[in-house]
């Protein structure tokens, strides 16, 4: 019986996740309001039931009380998180709130099938976050002097990357992480914020040569703090989204060109000068050959990749257990593996409406401050995830990134639902500013 279920269980998540994702895009054609309302609520109902399907699985294979109450606790959190957020602000973006809920949701369900423990940690961190975001978009639009600060947010977030120097712990060859009452936390999910904040304010207005050198030495300073605790992968995020921001902000290439070629040695001396550097690209090259050492972990992702083929094993029919950092780097290899690869590939497809959501509202903005904050987000937003799923597929070398919502770990789903927040102030900011501009043309017109 339980085999049977787990089967029709996997065959009607893709068949759910795959209408789910369709309306992601579709909706971006919609003009009628009353449409577009239909077709979140539609999506409400559609990821629901994949969580409610999942958990069944779940429950099935786990048959305890506290598998049943942990399944109520998230529903109910995600019943009172989508109200609060649809009534305290009614003109925020549906799709991101639904696209948020929604990866969380395969995040618990794919945590509570590795690890029940880290789940429920995973979970409480949530909730946290979500009644944290709360106020944030209110802070976007309250607090004029974000754009103000840019030496505070320099400084501050020096500060945050520097301290694992003193109070930090070395994972996996990187001294990346503090612990906090038994929780790891990575500063660099935090400063990754706030050194968008940074380089938003200080180029928003001034574009000069004097003030990109300064930017870019402290820009230059976040990312050698990186290299020096071997946290390559958050310094590359730090890089990239630099250089993205830069040219927007001066529309000129020869200072992103100049980036890049520097960018390209500095690639290239890490990867001299750091062993764990130097064994994850033996690994990309040739997992196969370095199998039994090195090439282990990438060579285990894609024979799970490979096994789940299109519709996947099913929950609990995979071998998960022989993926080294299951829960957290490689989480989208057991994705593809047990859900299949139909469903990994609608995961990254939600990821990219988030993404195009995001540049959407960046693009309708007329503030520079504000433009420019939502592209430093979008980009370092966009860029994890293919670090993230560029290593677990051998695309890329692997960075040790997480993928946002899905993977454990406190911090990452801590600053991707701020950053989530943050896009929601932008975006209600916008349309405020749209309402306004809407009121004077119709007082126009009454007056003429």
């Amino acid at each position: 019986m339980l085999s049977i279920v787990t089967q029709v269980v996997k065959y009607l998540a893709v068949l759910l996740i795959a209408v789910y994702t369709l309306r992601c895009f579709t909706v971006f054609n919609v003009k009628s309001e009353q449409r577009q309302r239909k077709i979140y609520i539609g999506q409400n109902v559609i990821m629901l039931l994949i969580h409610l399907l999942l958990n069944i699985v779940i429950i099935m294979n786990r048959p305890t009380v506290m598998m049943i109450l942990f399944y109520i606790a998230q529903f109910c959190f995600f019943q009172v998180a989508l109200f609060l957020y649809s009534n305290l602000y009614k003109n925020a973006s549906r799709l991101l709130i639904n696209n948020m809920f929604f990866l969380l949701m395969i995040g618990f369900c794919m945590l509570t099938r590795l690890d029940f423990a880290l789940a429920v940690k995973q979970f409480m961190i949530a909730v946290v976050s979500v009644l944290l975001s709360l106020i944030v978009p209110v802070m976007i639009d309250k607090i004029s002097v974000l754009s103000r600060l840019g030496i505070f947010y320099g400084v501050l977030g020096l500060l945050v990357v520097g301290s694992v120097f003193v109070f930090g712990e070395s994972v996996y060859g990187a001294r990346n992480w503090i612990s906090i009452a038994g929780i790891g936390f990575q500063p660099s999910e935090l400063a990754k914020i706030i050194f968008v904040f940074f380089v938003a304010s200080m180029l928003y207005k001034n574009t000069s040569f004097q003030r990109i050198v300064i930017t870019t030495a402290a820009a230059a300073g976040f990312v050698c703090i990186l290299v020096a605790e071997t946290d390559l992968g958050a310094a590359v995020i730090f890089f990239i989204t630099y250089l993205v921001m830069l040219y927007v902000a001066t529309r000129k290439f020869l200072w992103t060109g100049l980036g890049l070629g520097l960018g390209a040695a500095a690639a290239v001396i890490a990867s001299r000068l750091f062993s764990h550097v130097q064994r994850r690209i033996i690994a990309w090259r040739d997992p196969w050959s370095n199998y039994d050492d090195a090439g282990y972990q990438i060579a285990q992702s894609l024979f799970a990749i490979s096994t789940g083929g299109w519709f996947g094993m099913g929950l609990f029919c995979g071998m998960p257990e022989m993926i080294p950092v299951k829960e957290s780097d490689f989480i989208f290899a057991v994705i593809a593996e047990e859900l299949g690869g139909i469903f990994a590939i609608c995961l990254l497809l939600v990821y990219v409406s988030c993404f195009i959501m995001f540049i959407n509202i960046s693009l309708q903005l007329t503030n520079n401050f504000y433009k420019l904050l939502a592209v430093g987000l979008s980009i370092s937003y966009a860029f994890q995830i293919f670090l993230c799923t560029g290593g677990v597929i051998k695309l890329i070398p692997h960075t040790g990134v997480t993928l946002p919502l899905i993977s454990y770990g406190g911090s990452s789903i801590l600053s991707t639902i701020i950053v989530f927040a943050v896009i929601q102030g932008l975006y209600l900011l916008k349309q405020r500013e749209d309402g306004l501009l809407e009121q004077r043309r119709q007082e126009i017109r009454r007056r003429a």
